[in-house]
């Protein structure tokens, strides 16, 4: 559990963690932990059965390591990121990749919405400024995000965005069931439909060529519906 002075001394936020899902990301995921920890944060990657240098590099850089026998998609590695980080009596969790696509120099941020109380369920959003991001991801986010807004009665302007902050009292509350990028939505749906605020804060739109090579742009889409034809059947 760790402090986090001058950002978030006291209060519900007090002890954070950021959970990193990754897959074959030996080249980032170092550089990635230092700079979270240099925040005060303390960090627990969940290697997906990479194959590389991947759990090595984060575990000398100082980060808790799960190791996934075999690969089961970012859903999969972000729901045992979860589970560790509740049965830790962390309160709050930080989501970001291993690829370098989010910023940790916007982590305060998050932390400084969670502390004036702003949402339970607070999601990053590249929106405003989607400079940098392919034209594709941003008319796929852009269809995905009004269709979950109305889905879900709360206007949220990317919830496609990996980048997001989680009151654990939402993670104990939610049975989240996806494997792969499908859970990103699912997570904002149902917490929206248990009576949870979903704020969203601007973040950096950075895309890498690491980061595309891993979305199937049609087999994405087709798990995003199935997702929903899924939890509209069972929302808890």
């Amino acid at each position: 559990m760790v402090s986090l002075p001058g950002v978030l001394e006291t209060g519900p936020a007090a002890r954070c963690v950021a959970v990193i899902p990754a897959y074959r990301a030996e080249g980032s995921v170092g550089p990635l932990v230092r700079r979270v920890a240099a925040l005060g944060l303390a960090a627990v990657v969940v290697d997906d059965a990479s194959g590389d240098a991947t759990a090595a590099r984060a575990q000398a850089a100082g980060a808790v390591v799960l190791s996934r026998p075999a690969n089961g998609g970012k859903g999969r590695a972000l729901r045992d990121g979860f589970q560790y980080a509740l049965a830790s009596g962390f309160e709050w969790i930080i989501a970001l990749d291993a690829d370098g696509q989010h910023e940790t120099g916007e982590i305060p941020n998050f932390l400084r919405a969670a502390r004036e109380g702003r949402g339970q369920l607070i999601v990053g959003d590249r929106m405003r400024c989607p400079r940098g991001m392919p034209l594709t991801r941003w008319l796929t986010n852009l269809g995905m995000s009004w269709i979950l807004s109305r889905l879900a009665g709360t206007k949220i302007p990317d919830t496609q965005c990996g980048f997001r902050m989680i009151h654990r009292g939402v993670l104990e509350k939610l049975t989240l069931t996806s494997d792969h990028f499908e859970i990103e939505s699912e997570m904002v749906l149902k917490a929206a439909w248990a009576g949870y605020r979903v704020a969203s804060i601007p973040v950096a739109s950075v895309y890498t060529r690491q980061h595309l090579s891993f979305i199937r742009p049609l087999g994405d889409t087709a798990r995003f519906f199935r997702m929903l034809w899924r939890v509209r059947r069972r929302p808890g």
